[in-house]
């Protein structure tokens, strides 16, 4: 059996694609996308439209999106303690909105294939080798070179995530009644972990008052299990389209993942992340830096969801704490003037603008500026009558000591104690749990 091509569908390899690695060996470059065109997809399409679903609920504004997981996932760090890890913080995030805010909240973990990352330069300054781009495309502790068989190995170990993140939604993991287990021994004693503490106290009373009323609670997928989902960058195209499958009724999905979106990068309009993603039925992104333009944020919409399906597209802004109130407020604007209100769901990344070297060379974001991000993004929403529909961060479920500042009051010196992210700095379990603090009280006042 030979890889399958369509006209249309294979239209973005006549069109630039930027952030591609330089594969420095097209016949083997052909052998890994027969090999991944063969294997088992990893979502079903039923999936990705249960969770379009979902999102249209956060577009309407009945429901908040928490889309959270590693910069980028790396071999080495696939373990069970590491992916465990990562969707325990996620629930917790989610329990402080739910019942903080009291609003459904939609989990989305950037898991099971964030392996490719972009980069701003194809040569990393000082050293001269080829910059690391992920573990699907090269290893960054080796010379470097792009090998298109990791895109098999990504595709493993992105298979055995999700294996271990379905267990965890339904096995009991994700019940209710284990809402104290989820706290790492590190958050405890946090300002944050306590507030944690005594939210998983009041929620104890209240399935101890649910079972006295009668209620089986192991009967109630409300309190036993979760809906958990998974997202990644489309940035390796060949990996993508290799995994783009049709359904019953022949329309493509790609089915590595139920949430593929293209970055800021590769949002190029007339660009084949843009060709190829606006032909695919899954549950798309796409990210709005700060040279957005609103004309621009527009044509991407009408690209890439040209029929307003509900829950189709979600736009993740992410601006920079010193940019989002001057620049996010004609993007919205202009989008919801076109299309209509509430047609699409925003979401805030306030990670990637802001970004910055420390003084000891580490690169680092300030927790400061990330909450001012969030406060930002709910501001200029709340200001045009539009939903703040959630929020994407890059975390850990480790006492990671990359981001500065937090009720840790994590300083330039500590940078170096717990380092360990392979790209981007993320932020740790105490310092997410911080954010979904605020989050849930910005969302109780746009409720009031």
């Amino acid at each position: 059996m030979t890889a399958t091509h369509d006209l249309d569908l294979d239209r973005w390899r006549t069109l630039p694609a930027l952030q591609q690695p330089s594969w420095p060996d097209p016949v083997a470059l052909a052998t890994v996308y027969e090999t991944l065109s063969q294997v088992p997809p990893l979502v079903q399409p039923g999936e990705c439209d249960t969770l379009r679903s979902r999102l249209a609920d956060v577009a309407r504004g009945e429901a908040f999106l928490l889309q959270g997981g590693d910069c980028a996932e790396t071999f080495a760090a696939n373990t069970a303690d590491g992916i465990r890890g990562k969707v325990r913080t996620l629930l917790q995030m989610a329990v402080v909105l739910t019942y903080g805010a009291s609003v459904p909240v939609v989990k989305v973990g950037r898991l099971a294939g964030q392996y490719a990352k972009p980069r701003s330069s194809d040569l990393e300054s000082g050293t001269g080798l080829p910059s690391y781009r992920g573990d699907a495309v090269n290893d960054l502790n080796g010379e470097r070179t792009p090998d298109p068989t990791r895109m098999v190995r990504a595709y493993a170990n992105s298979a055995a995530t999700m294996n271990f993140m379905r267990a965890m939604a339904t096995d009991g993991s994700a019940d209710l009644a284990a809402v104290h287990d989820w706290n790492n021994d590190f958050v405890l004693n946090s300002p944050a972990g306590d507030r944690y503490q005594e939210l998983a106290t009041d929620i104890d009373r209240a399935l101890a008052f649910m079972r006295a009323c009668g209620l089986d609670l192991e009967k109630t997928p409300q309190t036993h299990g979760v809906e958990l989902w998974s997202s990644h960058e489309a940035l390796l195209l060949e990996y993508e389209r290799a995994l783009t499958r049709p359904d019953e009724n022949g329309r493509p999905y790609d089915l590595s993942a139920h949430m593929v979106w293209i970055g800021e990068r590769t949002r190029d309009l007339d660009g084949a992340h843009v060709d190829l993603l606006s032909k695919l039925h899954n549950p798309i992104g796409v990210k709005l830096g700060p040279t957005t333009t609103p004309q621009r944020a527009v044509e991407l919409c009408e690209r890439l969801d040209p029929a307003m399906q509900p829950g189709r597209l979600t736009l993740i802004t992410r601006m920079g704490a010193g940019t989002v109130r001057d620049v996010l407020p004609a993007i919205v604007q202009a989008v919801e003037d076109t299309r209509g209100a509430r047609s699409v769901v925003w979401e805030c990344d306030p990670m990637h603008g802001n970004t910055f070297e420390a003084s000891s060379g580490y690169k680092t974001r300030r927790f400061d500026d990330v909450m001012d991000e969030v406060k930002g993004f709910f501001e200029v929403h709340a200001d045009l009558g539009s939903w703040a529909g959630g929020v994407h961060v890059e975390l850990s479920g480790d006492d990671v000591t990359e981001c500065l500042g937090g009720a840790q009051q994590l300083t330039d010196a500590d940078l170096a104690g717990r380092y360990e992210t392979a790209c981007d700095p993320r932020l740790n379990t105490s310092q997410a749990l911080e954010l979904s603090f605020l989050v849930a009280e910005m969302l109780q006042q746009r409720k009031r």
